[in-house]
């Protein structure tokens, strides 16, 4: 019988009134956002939201608690943009909205960093042994593609080198349940011939380095047909699909070309305030899987299409809520 779980891609809004605090302590200004060594009272109000959306994830009932990414001022550019191999300079649109975010240069060897599992290992401190730890990171292509190289100087080494940085970081991980990788530049700038391919073993490399679940997460649309059966080729458990964007395209690769064990479900509207019904979740999950030759996946992960920090704090909120209802009432459903 499936497995449904009930999660997010992370990458929350700020509490309101961590947002308020953080300005006053930061500032406004390019050289004023995160870069990895803010002072104490800017890690203690980070600290503090981090607490709170725990908590706001546990009170929901989600079945995977994130760490939130609060303080990933560049979104999916974090990693980058904290390392000490990286400059930041001008500021650059975020895909295809009105968010943007500092443009990471590469400009020596990426070392370890372990930012992002000092992070993950907060966490692991503040949740229950009942809860399950989530770990998400910008998959190796999406990074790769929000990034200048001016180290390695080939597109193809530059792709390892950014596959070689996020293996070791999720090395470093605390023991985690669930890793997703977001990957929306395999939709927003698809890789052409023999880029797929690589991109694909990319994400292989990043997902041998845990014993985790892992789950591709693409959005904004369906991959083309020849990046999805690449993906299909990783060893991962799950795929994401972005049914809030693109339905058709999304179940016709399904159709044509099979799924992973698992499947991510991204059914509620990360970026639309409009809070969905439970039911109307529960039923889109059974509206897919009848429109697919798939007969039971071992997990289905429900989830928003996109991260949540386009939203206002209290839409979050709920959009948490629904979706913890709607994977109770489809394993119901399913009993």
């Amino acid at each position: 019988m499936t497995d449904y779980v009930s999660t997010t891609p992370g990458l929350f809004p700020l509490p309101d009134w961590a947002k308020d605090d953080l300005s006053d302590l930061k500032g406004h200004q390019k050289h004023d956002l995160v870069s990895g060594d803010e002072g104490e009272e800017i890690t203690a109000a980070y600290e503090e939201a981090r607490e709170e959306v725990v908590g706001v994830q546990q009170d929901a009932g989600l079945d995977r608690i994130v760490e939130g990414q609060l303080r990933w001022d560049d979104m999916l550019a974090h990693p980058l943009a904290v390392h000490d191999a990286v400059d930041t300079r001008g500021i650059v649109r975020y895909y295809d909205n009105n968010n943007f975010y500092r443009e990471p240069v590469v400009t020596d060897e990426l070392t370890f960093s372990g930012d992002v599992a000092a992070e993950l290992e907060t966490t692991s401190e503040l949740v229950d042994e009942s809860d399950a730890l989530q770990a998400v990171l910008p998959g190796p292509y999406s990074l790769a593609d929000l990034a200048t190289d001016d180290q390695y100087g080939d597109e193809a080494d530059f792709l390892a080198a950014i596959a070689d940085f996020l293996e070791g970081e999720v090395d470093a991980f605390p023991n985690h349940e669930t890793l997703f990788l977001l990957e929306p530049s395999l939709v927003e700038n698809a890789p052409e011939d023999g880029v797929d391919e690589r991109a694909s073993e990319a994400i292989d490399q990043v997902a041998s380095a845990t014993d985790a679940e892992v789950v591709v997460q693409p959005y904004w649309g369906a991959l083309e047909e020849k990046v999805y059966a690449h993906l299909l080729d990783a060893e991962i458990d799950a795929v994401g699909f972005d049914f809030v964007a693109n339905q058709d395209d999304n179940l016709y690769n399904i159709q044509e070309y099979g799924a992973t064990d698992s499947i991510s479900l991204g059914l509620a509207d990360g970026q639309n305030t409009l809070v969905e019904d439970p039911e109307a979740i529960r039923d889109r999950v059974d509206w897919v899987f009848d429109q697919i030759p798939v007969t039971e996946f071992e997990t289905a992960y429900l989830t928003t299409n996109t991260e949540t920090f386009y939203l206002p704090y209290a839409k979050y909120e709920e959009k948490l809520e629904v979706l913890a209802e709607a994977a109770d009432l489809a394993e119901v459903k399913a009993a």
